[in-house]
């Protein structure tokens, strides 16, 4: 989502959103802190600037917005996305992604992604989760600029199973304590891709890759929404090496308590997915949890995503994240 840069805030995430109406178009709550389910908006449709405003705002406030019974292509797909910003390209995608839309990853493509180093799917995703909260994330969070938001769609997915769990970072952050939220406040991490990786025995072709394609960058553990003005709690399980500053060992345990903060069942979501369903979330103060309850059953799962472009972090007292290696901002 097209941004602004932005300036520490002293207030908590109550943030107010401008509520915006349009006749027909509504949207519902569906969790106290989270998500909120739009009807009456055809995707596929030329989009009216009112409408394109209800789910600006709905994106804002509930962090995260559903569409259900969508019949959008690839072309439609990133048409939708344009009106909000610009959508990112990456610079590599696997097969199953279409050739001839850049801006269209299809997530299939991670199923390759052990065979390019010589690993079952299974193992390399075993190898790459050490703890149970490894796989909550925002999109490209090593990157100095992690994408503003990303819509995902799905085409095909399994009859259950397959659920995508979205948090609240925001409202994880307002439901520190003060004393908590006056300390980490300060503080600045290091997020780096291939963080706890365990390396197979002897040669490792992902570790070399790894190696040789380093992304990590500084972000500060508390972010300022560029948008809203709210605090973020700006932690993941997938990216997040260390805490500057601190030991070693004390930088874990606040990341733990932190991560837990942040993963609280009350500042989630949850999704069940159906074909022609839409999810579009700010990928700036929310994290998500892909689903790992698929890969027994005889049923593709079939899902495409456009990320837009994002701008650098900024922390409560005004500075922006710092890269070390590996990205540059808006070049993918």
């Amino acid at each position: 989502m097209t941004t602004d840069s932005g300036k520490g805030s002293e207030a908590l995430p109550a943030v107010a959103v401008e509520t915006v109406r349009v006749p027909g178009v509504e949207v519902k709550p569906v969790a106290g802190h989270i998500g909120a389910e739009i009807t009456g908006v055809d995707l596929g449709d030329p989009l009216e600037d009112a409408v394109v405003a209800v789910i600006r705002a709905a994106v804002l406030r509930w962090k995260v917005v559903f569409f259900r019974g969508q019949r959008l292509d690839h072309t439609g797909h990133v048409a939708f996305a344009r009106r909000f910003g610009e959508p990112v390209v990456l610079r590599r995608r696997g097969s199953a992604s279409p050739q001839d839309v850049p801006e269209i990853e299809t997530t299939a493509d991670r199923l390759e992604l052990g065979g390019r180093y010589g690993m079952e799917h299974a193992e390399w995703l075993q190898r790459r989760r050490h703890s149970p909260l490894r796989g909550w994330h925002c999109d490209h969070g090593a990157r100095i600029d992690p994408p503003a938001a990303t819509i995902l769609r799905a085409e095909t997915v399994p009859p259950y199973g397959g659920d995508t769990t979205w948090s609240n970072l925001a409202a994880a952050y307002a439901g520190l304590s003060k004393p908590v939220r006056d300390f980490v406040d300060g503080l600045r991490a290091e997020h780096r891709l291939g963080v706890g990786y365990q390396a197979r025995p002897g040669d490792d072709a992902y570790v070399r890759h790894l190696l040789e394609h380093q992304v990590a960058s500084v972000h500060p553990l508390v972010r300022v929404h560029p948008e809203t003005g709210e605090r973020v709690l700006f932690v993941n399980g997938y990216y997040l090496e260390q805490i500057q500053d601190v030991s070693r060992a004390e930088s874990r345990l606040l990341l733990d308590m932190l991560l837990e903060q942040a993963t609280r069942p009350e500042y989630t979501v949850r999704f069940r997915w159906e074909p022609g369903s839409v999810a579009f979330w700010d990928n700036r103060s929310t994290i998500h949890l892909a689903p790992a309850d698929t890969a027994h059953l005889d049923h593709p799962r079939i899902m495409h995503r456009v990320m837009l472009a994002g701008d650098v972090p900024v922390g409560v007292d005004g500075k922006p994240s710092e890269p070390i290696v590996g990205s540059e901002p808006r070049r993918w």
